[in-house]
């Protein structure tokens, strides 16, 4: 947690109520019900941008693990080199 979240702690019953009267009186009754259809817009939309995240990633994490790993070239023959030559 941030140490400004720390400060505040959690919101309860008695905070959302305070801030709920004080957009009311800033805002007035009548562009109330609009702003709370803006927010629900953009909460709907920000579920579904992460829905449509998370399913590409899994969709990205299935391809990945459904491909087989290429295979490495093979020695052409012969014995590998064992080092400097001795004399």
């Amino acid at each position: 947690m941030t140490p400004v979240l720390a400060i505040m702690g959690s919101i309860g019953w008695p905070e959302m109520l305070l801030i709920l009267v004080l957009v009311l009186l800033f805002f007035g009754p009548r562009r109330l019900p609009e702003i709370a259809e803006a927010m629900g817009k953009s909460i709907r939309k920000f579920k579904s941008a992460t829905q449509e995240a998370s399913r590409e990633v899994r969709r990205e994490l299935d391809d990945a693990g459904n491909t087989r790993p290429t295979e490495t070239p093979r020695d052409s023959g012969g014995e590998k080199p064992q080092g400097p030559a001795q004399p």
